[in-house]
């Protein structure tokens, strides 16, 4: 059985609202309510002049009632979110009670729903002091690509995926991004793999900490690539133990409350796999086409194969392949098949679906990867070569998808 918002908008009529008279309903205190299974989110205009005490009473009793309808409805709880926000919007104080990170769900214990102090913290905690514009948090009915408005900001925005992990998509989608800044276009590099960011240590992000400027998350520049990443919100060393409605909360919000201004490009580096994730940003975001990565290896090509159709069912173009670690150049000089080698082009032709190249396994690759300098890989070499080849294919690929589109360049007589 689901909660429903016409449930906790009742319960909260029998709440008072501190300082503003009537309750948090009729004195308009109560400002939005989202609900998705057993996680509630409710926001609440922070009262002019109310003191912590009257904060702590609303937010107790608001936590009783919503409890209290819960189970009158036969529904177990697995977490409530409380915000306070200023009438710009802003986020000024939270509070959160769920059950503890790995308990089954509706698993409370005696006392019900804990507070989220310990740690048992766990989901999504929207961003604070970030600009809701959009309902962040809502969840939406799956839509086509064809009826998802593109942003006019941003003239291409590309994905980056792979089947599996660990096949080198973020490096691919890293020096994808660094190669077109180096050709002089504005880019944008956004991490969207959740659950594995992998950003901070290959950008070289370091101490560098997140900025909130008028609502919006303003973007590291570094490389000359704009990005953010969910790595540098959260704690390094914490798992992100999360349900598809809370990473869809916080996919939303580097998307969508961050400051990308003016971009030529924005790469998306996207978790692997065919889940939540990717849905999300085929119903949120206007897609130019996606590019699948992967290694020479037979089971890695089998789970290419299903997130080349997840895009295709999804309605997005797929630019291409690249074969990652497509053999390894050792100090020698000589080259190494250690994974095979053209499996994955093998795999484009069988899907009917451009191969935009091979990249190799080096040693300076995996030095310059680890020390957050990807501006070395642009200094010659055949990593060089090989990240030029792919940043110039996808290039074509991109001109020939508008030109299917009816985007492409005109020529005018007079």
């Amino acid at each position: 059985m689901s909660f429903s918002k016409e449930s906790i908008t009742r319960a909260l009529r029998g709440v008072p609202a501190a300082g503003a008279g009537g309750d948090l309903v009729s004195a308009g205190v109560l400002k939005w309510v989202s609900v998705c299974e057993s996680y509630v989110s409710v926001k609440l205009l922070m009262p002019a002049g109310a003191t912590p005490g009257d904060i702590g009473q609303v937010t107790s009793m608001t936590r009783a009632a919503i409890e209290s309808a819960a189970t009158d409805e036969g529904v177990k709880l697995d977490s409530i979110i409380l915000e306070f926000v200023s009438d710009a919007g802003d986020v000024v104080r939270t509070a959160r009670f769920g059950a503890p990170a790995g308990a089954a769900p509706g698993q409370q214990g005696s006392q019900g729903l804990q507070g989220s102090s310990g740690p048992q913290d766990m989901g999504h905690r929207p961003i604070g002091g970030l600009a809701d514009t959009r309902g962040a948090g809502q969840t939406r009915a799956p839509t086509p690509q064809g009826a998802v408005e593109a942003t006019p900001s941003i003239r291409n925005i590309i994905a980056v995926g792979a089947g599996k992990g660990g096949v080198g998509k973020s490096t691919i989608a890293l020096n994808l991004a660094v190669g077109l800044a180096r050709r002089g276009a504005s880019v944008g590099l956004m991490d969207g793999d959740i659950y594995g960011p992998s950003l901070p240590t290959l950008l070289g992000l370091g101490a560098m900490e997140p900025i909130v400027v008028d609502g919006k998350l303003q973007p590291f520049l570094v490389h000359g690539v704009k990005s953010m990443t969910i790595g540098k919100l959260v704690d390094p060393d914490k798992p992100l133990i999360w349900r598809g409605p809370m990473a869809h909360g916080a996919f939303k919000q580097l998307a969508e409350q961050t400051n990308w201004g003016e971009l030529d490009y924005l790469i998306i580096d996207l978790p692997p796999g065919t889940g939540d994730v990717a849905l999300t940003m085929a119903q949120m975001l206007k897609l130019s086409g996606a590019v699948v990565v992967c290694t020479p290896q037979k089971v890695a090509q089998d789970d290419a194969v299903r997130a080349a159709k997840m895009f295709q069912q999804l309605g997005i173009e797929v630019l291409g392949v690249v074969e990652n670690m497509s053999f390894f150049i050792g100090d020698d000089g000589k080259e190494y098949d250690i994974f095979g080698k053209g499996g994955a082009e093998f795999m484009a032709q069988r899907l009917n679906v451009p191969f935009l190249g091979a990249v190799p396994l080096t040693m300076g690759l995996r030095k310059n990867s680890d020390d957050g300098n990807p501006t070395a890989n642009f200094a010659g070499g055949a990593i060089t070569r090989a990240f030029e080849e792919l940043i110039s294919r996808v290039e074509g690929q991109l001109n020939l998808t508008a030109m299917k589109k009816g985007r492409g360049p005109t020529l005018t007589i007079s």
